[in-house]
């Protein structure tokens, strides 16, 4: 294992301290990797000190350094790093590493873009054998050392009954709002919107061509979106249609939620992720930041690349400009002056009821802003409880009693009649069994 670290901030390693937004770590990385990693818990962060590291500047004429991060310290938005850089070993021309570029798992175009990846690959082993160091490789024993996993201590549920008692025994405060999802698979699934899916190899499968995907939907079905009066109404459309968006659906039923914890990965244990907002911070279908937020899908990915947080004059950045373009068109007495923060918030936001299934879920959302990773134990603004989910089959059983089931929760014709069809079938009793 080797942490591979690069920016395009020039001199940046020279200093002894680097600080990445939590969105580029683990870009990159196999999913495996990153599912182990993403928590960083005490263990997996002296995991990743264990690592030996390439410091890298983004192109391919700088000079890579080989050292170990010495700190990882987590802030709001941020990880500060410090590192030291190895003094026996000098630094290696890039020219002498892109020929073994995929022996080490470094990506086309990986060079490219500022991020921290954590490669399963053995650094010290693979420049030894093209000759590119020699002698005492330091700490070689640790390197092949995988990250493990943590499991997350859950109270567990088996009938509906527990899972209503669990819910009403988390104290919320009169000031909040409360609102669920459910996975199927607890190990699997992250608190993440469909855009920011990845393969199994760690790279994009949908966000680089989030501009596209909007606009061709639009083409296609034109027709689907002419009610629409703002762009978070198409992206609320497309959900539904299943496009990937940087929405999150949640929902303010808790039995909604567990029936999604049922309703697949049988063999595997769900859960129900329990969220709480403060009230004056969850927002509606016409807020400004919520526009704000949505209309980056229209922006291209490199343009997205290009703003810049740090800079003066935020909005006098051409990209910026482009998207005060955007919400002008939905909201043409909008001040052309975003606050720069606005654009990397999670917002909890209560769209229209447009569908008959926003309707029957309960529907609301998390809308994620740019390159926004929600943390799976919670933010300042969204607190987060989780409760397993086992006995699947026995679970939803008992809530068919409570009418909660395909019917009812995708509520189309076809999908009644399915239900209909199954419940009256031949010899076959729906009701729950132990």
């Amino acid at each position: 294992m080797y942490n591979l670290l690069v920016t395009a901030m020039e001199g940046a390693w020279d200093e002894g301290f680097y600080e990445y937004d939590r969105s580029r770590f683990l870009e990159y990385t196999n999913e495996e990797v990153a599912e182990a990693l993403k928590d960083l818990s005490p263990t997996h962060i002296e995991n990743l000190k264990s690592y030996p590291c390439l410091f890298a500047y983004e192109g391919e004429d700088s000079d890579i350094r080989i050292g170990y991060i010495t700190s990882i310290k987590l802030r709001r938005r941020n990880i500060l790093i410090e590192f030291e850089f190895d003094k026996d070993i000098e630094p290696i021309p890039f020219d002498q590493i892109q020929p073994i570029a995929p022996l080490l798992d470094i990506r086309g175009w990986e060079m490219n873009r500022t991020h921290w990846a954590v490669k399963d690959e053995d650094l010290f082993g693979r420049l030894s054998d093209r000759g590119i160091l020699e002698g005492d490789l330091g700490r070689t024993a640790d390197i092949q050392e995988r990250p493990v996993p943590e499991e997350p201590l859950n109270p567990a549920i088996s009938t509906v009954q527990e899972f209503i008692g669990k819910v009403f025994g988390i104290d919320q405060g009169d000031d909040r709002e409360v609102f669920y999802r459910g996975h199927s698979n607890k190990k699997k699934y992250k608190l993440e919107p469909s855009l920011f899916r990845r393969d199994e190899e760690g790279n994009y499968l949908y966000k680089d061509s989030e501009h596209l995907l909007y606009r061709e939907l639009l083409v296609s079905n034109s027709a689907d979106f002419q009610t629409d009066k703002y762009t978070l109404d198409s992206l609320v459309r497309m959900q539904h249609y299943s496009l990937p968006t940087r929405l999150l659906d949640i929902t303010s039923n808790p039995l909604i939620a567990l029936y999604f914890a049922c309703k697949s990965s049988g063999n595997e244990d769900g859960e129900v992720i329990i969220f709480s907002v403060k009230r004056k911070d969850v927002k509606y279908f016409d807020s400004d930041v919520a526009s704000c937020i949505a209309n980056l899908a229209r922006l291209p990915q490199s343009e997205k690349d290009e703003i810049s947080f740090k800079e003066e004059g935020f909005n006098d950045q051409r990209p910026v400009r482009r998207l005060l373009h955007f919400i002008k068109e939905e909201k043409p007495f909008f001040e052309a002056a975003i606050i720069p923060d606005d654009l990397r918030k999670i917002l909890c936001v209560k769209g229209k009821q447009s569908n008959d299934r926003i309707s029957s879920q309960s529907g609301a959302f998390l809308l994620f802003g740019l390159d926004s990773i929600f943390d799976e134990d919670g933010t300042s603004e969204i607190t987060v409880t989780r409760i397993s989910v086992t006995n699947k089959n026995y679970i939803l059983g008992e809530l068919d009693y409570l009418n909660i089931n395909d019917s009812t929760v995708f509520p189309y014709i076809e999908n009644s009649a399915k239900y209909v069809a199954n419940k009256f079938k031949f010899n076959k009793l729906i009701q729950p069994t132990a």
